[in-house]
């Protein structure tokens, strides 16, 4: 039996809303998620801004990646908490261990005060990992992202399609975009973060759990699912400013907000 032909025996689907979704994005397209990305997206701005401040890329993407691992069970929206990111270690740039670092950022975060304790152990986790990458490393490791989120997560004993992990990817990818000066899009493979907004939006379209609906959909529209995750960003949140800059910067601005509309 097919995964296709397991998942319309086992989950409800409402084919009609969702082709009226795979026309839309597919009209879209990846240029579209690019544009987003690249000046929609606050927290690609909050990087551009770290990434000047600190004036050492190696360093910076080390941050980036730290930083992803541990966005969650947050007290702000995402682009709050990267924003503090970005300042904070602007102004303070990590010495040797970034875990000890982040035991002083979180201290005093406004964004980021939950299981701080938990944050902290899996940035220890990490710490040799990051430490031993060189820059050359981080250039192969983003012609290669499947196989750096399968270091990832196998370094931190998680799965390959945990929400962090794969965000990770994302932040990764928009490090490496921002420091070696051109676009890769994310592999095929690398799946959508499966967190509350994906959840909910996906229940509007069928029952079948939010990884194999949107992989099959990404296929399909071919727009890999962590690009698709940035065309629903602007969407599924509800950051005044991130409408604004949609709207100024996306051409395709009305049919992305059409979306929350299906």
């Amino acid at each position: 039996m097919t995964l296709d032909r397991f998942i319309k025996i086992q989950y409800r689907e409402d084919r009609a809303r969702t082709e009226r979704l795979r026309k839309m994005l597919r009209e879209l397209g990846i240029e579209c998620a690019r544009t987003i990305e690249e000046k929609v997206d606050l927290q690609f701005s909050a990087l551009l801004h770290l990434r000047e401040s600190l004036e050492d890329d190696e360093t910076f993407i080390k941050l980036v990646i730290a930083n992803a691992l541990i966005s969650y069970q947050l007290n702000a929206t995402g682009e709050e908490w990267w924003r503090e990111f970005s300042e904070y270690f602007s102004r303070n740039p990590p010495g040797k261990s970034i875990k000890n670092a982040y035991a002083e950022f979180l201290r005093t975060s406004r964004t980021n005060r939950r299981l701080i304790t938990g944050k902290l152990k899996r940035l220890q986790r990490i710490e040799p990992f990051l430490r031993e990458l060189t820059l050359r490393e981080m250039e192969n490791y983003y012609g290669n992202m499947s196989g750096f989120r399968n270091d990832l997560s196998g370094v931190l004993g998680s799965k390959r399609t945990a929400k962090t992990i794969v965000f990770s990817v994302k932040m990764f990818g928009y490090a490496c975009r921002i420091v070696f000066g051109h676009f890769i899009p994310y592999p095929m493979e690398v799946e959508i973060p499966d967190d509350i907004r994906i959840n909910a939006y996906t229940r509007r379209f069928t029952d079948a759990p939010p990884v194999i609906f949107w992989n099959r959909l990404a296929r399909d529209v071919g727009i890999p699912p962590l690009h698709i995750d940035s065309i629903l960003w602007p969407v599924l949140g509800k950051h005044a400013e991130v409408r604004e800059r949609l709207k100024k910067h996306c051409p395709q601005a009305d049919l992305v907000l059409m979306l929350r509309e299906i």
